[in-house]
């Protein structure tokens, strides 16, 4: 996987072996194993992370209470090559409700051959956020970010 963090944007990719229609259907349809559970803004336990699959959709948590937490929405679905959603995470970790304070993560599928496709994230205008987005870029660069998404992504891959 390489990484690269550059002013308002963090940008990183990793390769899998799958054709690229399933590396799209993984990423979205199964999101869910991808998003770890400690990830948590609701004040229960997490049962599943949905991942609504069109443009209008959202990404959001379900709790065992049926609790829900919209922590995105979906800005654009281009099966098998790429989609967008917003990032309405503040940077004190709580949902932004002010539209013009997210920012946009697009994940794009590029088939490599035809079992190895390479995946590109590219999470920008972390500025948008205002006050602490540095941090913010930071954290979602870290270790406990994309990163871990994208190597969980990955491990759904290798069987």
């Amino acid at each position: 996987m390489k990484t690269e963090a550059q002013s308002t944007s963090v940008r990183m990719q990793v390769t899998v072996a799958a054709p690229i229609e399933q590396a799209f259907r993984v990423f979205t349809e199964e999101f869910d194993r991808i998003k770890p559970r400690e990830h948590n803004m609701l004040g229960v336990e997490i049962v599943e992370t949905v991942f609504e699959a069109r443009v209008g959709g959202h990404v959001y948590d379900r709790g065992v209470d049926g609790s829900e937490c919209r922590w995105a929405r979906v800005l654009a679905f281009d099966p098998p090559r790429r989609l967008v959603i917003s990032w309405d995470i503040s940077p004190h970790w709580q949902i932004e409700t002010n539209l013009d304070r997210t920012s946009e993560v697009e994940v794009r599928f590029i088939a490599e051959n035809p079992h190895r496709t390479r995946v590109e994230l590219e999470h920008r205008n972390l500025d948008r956020h205002g006050e602490g987005w540095q941090e913010e870029r930071e954290a979602v660069n870290g270790e406990g970010g994309w990163p871990l998404y994208l190597q969980r992504f990955g491990d759904l891959l290798k069987g």
